[in-house]
């Protein structure tokens, strides 16, 4: 009885230790597949298929300077389902805005700002879902520097009667409650 004990305890170790094993070379696999495609990013051809392919095709694309380009590769990862991948994908768009937005210095203001805003809202997007991200909380703050945001002034209601011309109503009788 305790030996069939002991050897049904191995077995089961066994087994355990194959499936784990098993696990990790299906990880090794999808990890060596990702950088090849990866690898391929920088060349012409192009996996698309594996969003770090992409991710890594749009990171070329904005070194190369071609930011148009990137930032609909970037659009297209944020749209995605993986949210690490999304969220890298916001921060490297908002971050590739301002880029934008500071290379047209204070001459061009007038096309910087349209650029500031974008890379705002992208901040904000990312922070919705990551509201720990302080990279980009620091970003928007400087977004923010660049181009403060209007606070709305409180409207002054005219219509309404001021403190003194209300009149109380002295209706004497039950008070009705609402349903």
């Amino acid at each position: 009885m305790r030996r069939s004990v002991a050897n049904f305890a191995f077995g089961s170790a066994t087994i355990v230790c194959v499936l784990f094993t098993a696990y990790q070379a299906g990880s090794l696999l999808r990890s060596s597949r990702i950088n090849a495609a990866i690898a391929s990013a920088e060349a012409a051809q192009l996996d698309a298929n594996v969003p770090e392919a992409r991710f890594a095709r749009a990171l070329a694309l904005a070194q190369a300077g071609k930011s148009e380009e990137a930032l609909k590769v970037y659009k297209s990862l944020s749209n995605g389902p993986r949210s690490e991948m999304r969220n890298a994908a916001l921060y490297n768009a908002a971050n590739l805005y301002m880029r934008d937005a500071l290379k047209h210095g204070d001459d061009e203001s007038f096309k910087a700002i349209p650029l500031v805003e974008l890379a705002k809202q992208s901040y904000r997007d990312l922070l919705r879902g990551q509201p720990d991200n302080w990279d980009a909380r620091y970003n928007l703050e400087r977004a923010l520097l660049l181009s403060p945001e209007e606070e709305e002034e409180e409207t002054d209601d005219s219509d309404a009667p001021s403190k003194e011309q209300r009149v109380l109503s002295k209706i004497q009788g039950e008070a009705i409650d609402l349903p």
